[in-house]
């Protein structure tokens, strides 16, 4: 049986395997970016594509052009970083983005030769997690998915890149005692990498108002809606059927929506000179935030490393908390992820205390009767003893006793 020889199959194109193994938008931009500048460097001309495709048509014979193409722009922000004009961090970023085309465009590069010469990073941020009243400005700014989106940020600590695989289905309230405690959040649903969060009962009340309003104003709303979509004009007729076309906000969206209200809150300025950071970042700061409460809050650090999605190395093998291990423990720090108590809760807490306060007067009350009881039973003994000596004193036994 004779087989019908084929042509052999072309080999994908590099630039799109580069842009397939990137999962998330944000990243993607990132990547995009600091691949750009590289070849940018190299003098290439034509669009970012055109260069990719060059960089790696000519790095597949010629590995040692591209080694040291790679290696001249890791010099020169080698001196950069040397001048203090960007950090340890920075470098080992382009080497990621560079590193990543070489593998999905089969360029042949000694990686270990040329991570072998970059500068070790800071084992630790300078900058820091927001304050509580920076974020409830933050919350003031007027567009009305900037409180959802900060607060369920603030009480899961997801990144921002969660934002690009987050369905209505994905989260699901739990209640205890007819009350709704807390919600469940499933982050990178259907992804290999997908762990279990919580959030707060005022994030999940203004992720469901959310909802709500968007199916009033005419979309459809279902478990596989995007938490995130773009907004439309109310005002404007023509554009009511936008509504119901909802347009996903990516975490680039979300980036860009959270940038532009901390410029318009002044919770940014411009850096000052010698300054190369602002005091904290856009949107890892509320992580780091999230992270923070919890650890004061005193939760156990191996559960917050599970609800942040992190790695937990070796202890995975030898300590694997329980999904109802981890609520438990998140429940006792609801009031410290709590960024605003809405008017519920605190009519809720408002009830607990009238409660309480019934409680402890029946308790006072009672007390106070009782004592009342103590010293009506002394009264009368009291009495009965006066008694007895007065009949005693009469009867002439008390002063011949005397005698």
């Amino acid at each position: 049986m004779l087989i019908e020889s084929k042509e052999p199959t072309s080999v994908a194109d590099p630039w799109t395997l580069y842009l397939y193994a990137m999962k998330s938008p944000a990243t993607k931009e990132k990547y995009l970016m600091r691949l750009g500048k590289f070849l940018d460097f190299l003098g290439l001309q034509g669009t970012l594509e055109d260069k990719a495709r060059f960089f790696a048509e000519r790095g597949k014979y010629d590995s040692v052009w591209a080694f040291n193409s790679i290696l001249e722009f890791l010099q020169a922000e080698k001196e950069r970083f040397n001048r203090k004009e960007i950090t340890a961090g920075t470098i080992r970023n382009y080497v990621k983005s560079i590193k990543l085309f070489c593998h999905m465009a089969d360029v042949s590069i000694s990686w270990e030769k040329i991570t072998r010469g970059l500068p070790r990073g800071r084992r630790y941020a300078d900058d820091r997690a927001p304050t509580l009243e920076e974020i409830r400005k933050l919350c003031e700014y007027p567009d009305r998915r900037i409180k959802l989106l900060v607060y369920t940020m603030v009480s899961s600590g997801i990144r921002v890149g969660a934002w690009d695989y987050l369905h209505w289905g994905n989260i699901r309230p739990i209640e205890q005692d007819g009350k709704i405690v807390t919600a469940r959040m499933l982050v990178y649903a259907d992804e290999d990498d997908s762990y279990i969060s919580y959030i707060t009962p005022s994030a999940y009340r203004e992720l469901a108002e959310w909802m709500k309003y968007r199916e009033e104003s005419g979309e459809i709303i279902t478990d596989d809606s995007w938490i995130m979509r773009d907004l439309w004009d109310t005002q404007v007729k023509i554009s009511k059927g936008l509504v119901t076309i909802p347009k996903q906000l990516t975490s680039i969206g979300v980036k860009r929506l959270m940038e532009r209200a901390i410029w318009a809150q002044g919770l940014r300025k411009e850096l000052e000179a010698g300054k190369k950071r602002h005091p904290f970042p856009t949107n890892h700061s509320l992580r780091k935030y999230f992270k923070t409460r919890c650890e004061l809050a005193g939760m156990k650090p191996i559960n917050i490393e599970n609800l942040m999605g992190h790695s937990t190395g070796l202890s995975d093998s030898y300590y694997r908390p329980t999904e109802n291990d981890l609520l438990q423990d998140y429940l006792k720090r609801i009031d410290a992820l709590t960024i605003q108590k809405d008017e519920t809760v605190l009519q809720e807490q408002v009830e607990d205390l009238k409660e309480k306060s019934k409680d402890n007067e029946y308790v006072v009350k009672a007390k106070l009767q009782e004592k009342d009881e103590q010293i009506q039973i002394l009264m009368k003994k009291q009495e009965k003893f006066e008694q007895l000596i007065q009949t005693l004193i009469d009867s002439g036994q008390l002063k011949q006793s005397t005698h």
